[in-house]
Parts: C-alpha cells; structure tokens; sequence
C-alpha cells in the first residue's frame, strides 16, 4: 500500500487528472494521467452540476485505469472570475515588560498573520490562501523567518487570495457527488509554480500567465512570494471563435484547424502549409494557408497579452522584470507563442512552463497544460509531511477518505 496523490484540473474545454505515487520524502512519480474533454464549466466557474459530475468522474477513471489505483480523494483549484486578491500588513507584538528581549516563536507569526487577515471581506467570499511575503522585526524588514529572533514588535505583509463560497461549494459539491473527497482546493496559479517556476525565478521575480481556454489567468511573483493574483476574462475559445466566424465553420471544426495548424506570430512560420477548410451543408471543402490563418489568430492573442500587460502595470508598481513570463495552459502550446509574448512585453525573458520529469510511466505530462495538475501534486506533498491515503491498489475494495482540510496560514515558499 503506498501513498499517492491525486491531482483535478477542471478546465473550461478539458478536465485533465494526474496521479503521484510518492517514493520516498523527496520523489515522487507521475503514475496516470488522463484528459478528457470538459462540460457544464464556462469560463472556469462550474454552470451545470451534473454534466461537471460526469465529466470528472469519466476522467478519473481513466486516469486509474492508467495508474492501476482506485481513487478516493483529490486536490483541485479554481481560477477565473471567482478569484480575488489583495496585500494585507499584520503586526503583533513579541515583548512587553514581563518578557523582554524574548524570542520571537511560531504563536508570534501566527498572531501576526492571524491580524493581517483581520479585515471585512464579503459574506459570499472566503479565504483561500493566505502567503506571508516577508517580515519585519522592529523595523528590520525584508526578513523571509523571524523565528528565533528578539525583538519587541513583529510584522508582516501577506497576499491573501480569496474565492467565491459558491464557486468552492460547486467543486465541491461535484467531486463529491463524483464519489471522491476534496483534500484541498489551490488557484491555479499558485499551484502551478510549483510545476514550472525555478526556485531563481521565484526570488529574483517572475509572472506565471495561464492561457486557458475561458479565461487568462496571471500570478506576479516578486522577491520569492506573490504581490498580485489577476483573471482576465478572455482565452482561447475567442480565438475559435474567430476563426469560425472568419472561415464560416463550426466551432468544434474552428478548434480542430486552430490545435492542428494555428500559429500566432507569423515570423515564426518557416515553412507555410496548407489547411483544409471542412465544408458546411454540402459545400465543398476549401484550401487555405497557415499565414492567412495566423493573420485571424495573432491579432486576438495580442489582445490577451495586451490586457495582460496593462492590468499587471495597473495592478502592481512592477518596473522591470528580473525573471522571466512563463506561459502554462493549452494556450501555450500554440506555435509562436513564445515569440509573440516576447514582442508584447518587450522582453526575451519569456518562456514555457514545462513541468520537469519526474519520472513514473508517464512523460505526456510535461507540456503546458498540465501544469495545473502536476504543480497540485508537488504542493500538496510539499505542504503535508504525512499524507492521508487516499488511494488503494485496484485490488483492494474500500479505503479510509480524508478530510477537506483548510489550512490558511501555511507558507507555500
């Protein structure tokens, strides 16, 4: 019986699982993976229960069949519109005339976080992650762990991210209703550092852009922690769309040409092919090119970037990039991506986010679209020491489940 980790990326166009088996403390493998087109999700926010509870359960079935576990419990997360941030200061005091020139302890941070989440926030919201970015001990700032240290006056700034209740219940509510247990709900984002961002990337500041298909996802990282979470609600299923009001196809037919033969930036195209454009009601197919293609996608991706860039400089006071733009998400995948981002931000610093091998039977993870749910596996085994079992050989018939845990005051970096 060995411990393993499940990993759910419930996506606007597909839903993707992936499942851990943890060797020892520091490996851990990719046994199973599976993906599966997506329903009753629009724009990252769950619309119809029962199409998302079929959909999740047919892709991790598939993914245990891979593995040759049987599921009982998941982590997941959850993007898009239903997600807010903001930064917060907390402060505590350590010393007083009792006790002074004592050190500062774990109870001490904790009141210190515990006052930087003592602010009004919505009834119909709740607290998702709560991310200590640094410290300052009587006015020594920029401190990453005042454990041990003396002093008189502890504080701390925090990014807190918060979700919709309902949103978080729908999930819920779907993979329960699935037949599995909800370990822990992640953003996307966060989750996804873990997969894809360098520990040099981290401290030295970088911007993890998540192309999905409802919605473009950002998460700014400066000084090894996070300073800003943003949707920007368009992705890539403008970008079918358009092809299909351009080209008078169907949407599913836009989405095929687009995956098959879409490149966004035309100075990457060094050879041009032809693209078959299927017919409509009994009208012959059409011949076209992958330049007369690109000219309806690069306009739309240089609208994403765009928006991207403009709320991340409307958002934060970011003036230069010391790191990199790492792109994750389907989107990512398209060919010239990388060049097109580049000529929008105006940087060479940009790159994919490809999860790194981890070894196990399955290496089709390591592409941007799975790094949702390869990053959802490494933070959940990174942030419990002792994991719960959630899973069992297929042999075996019944298994204890896990609890739907919501811890607040952990620091993922």
């Amino acid at each position: 019986m060995t411990d393993a980790i499940v990993g759910l990326d419930i996506g606007t166009s597909s839903i993707r699982v992936a499942i851990g088996e943890i060797i020892d403390e520091n490996t851990i493998e990719i046994m199973g993976l599976a993906k599966r087109p997506s329903s009753g999700v629009r724009n990252g926010s769950i619309v119809n229960i029962e199409a998302a509870i079929a959909a999740i359960k047919e892709t991790i079935e598939a993914a245990e069949q891979n593995a040759g576990y049987e599921v009982f419990s998941c982590v997941t997360a959850i993007g898009g519109s239903q997600i807010e941030s903001y930064n917060s200061h907390g402060l505590a005091a350590v010393s007083n005339k009792n006790q002074p020139n004592r050190e500062i302890n774990q109870a001490d941070k904790d009141r210190a976080l515990e006052s930087a989440t003592a602010t009004l926030i919505p009834l119909d919201r709740e607290f998702l992650h709560v991310i200590p970015r640094d410290y300052t001990v009587d006015g020594t700032s920029g401190i990453k762990d005042p454990i041990h240290m003396i002093g008189v006056r502890l504080e701390t700034d925090v990014h807190i991210v918060t979700a919709s209740k309902t949103a978080i219940q729908n999930v819920f509510s779907c993979v329960s209703r699935a037949g599995y247990e909800l370990d822990k709900v992640w953003l996307k984002t966060l989750a996804q550092v873990q997969a894809v961002a360098h520990e040099d990337e981290i401290d030295m500041g970088s911007i993890i852009v998540d192309l999905g298909a409802g919605t473009t996802d950002v998460l700014v990282l400066v000084d090894g922690a996070p300073v800003c979470s943003l949707s920007i609600p368009v992705g890539g299923n403008l970008v079918t769309n358009d092809i299909s009001i351009v080209l008078g196809i169907p949407i599913s037919a836009a989405e095929k040409i687009k995956i098959e033969s879409g490149c966004c930036y035309l100075p990457s195209l060094e050879t041009i092919r032809e693209v078959v454009i299927p017919g409509v009601g009994g009208r012959p197919p059409e011949m076209s090119s992958q330049d007369e293609l690109c000219q309806i996608i690069q306009p739309r991706m240089e609208e994403i970037f765009s928006l991207v860039r403009s709320e991340i400089v409307h958002k934060t006071d970011l003036q230069r990039l010391s790191g990199n733009i790492i792109l994750t998400g389907g989107g990512a995948q398209m060919q010239g991506v990388v060049e097109l981002a580049q000529n929008v931000f105006g940087t060479t610093a940009v790159r994919l986010g490809i999860p790194e091998s981890l070894g196990g039977i399955e290496e089709e993870y390591r592409r941007p679209e799975f790094a949702t749910v390869i990053g959802l596996i490494q933070s959940q085994k990174k942030q419990v020491k002792t994991l719960e079992k959630g899973f069992r050989k297929s042999s075996s018939s019944s298994g204890n489940k896990t609890n739907f845990i919501k811890n607040l005051l952990k620091k993922l970096f």
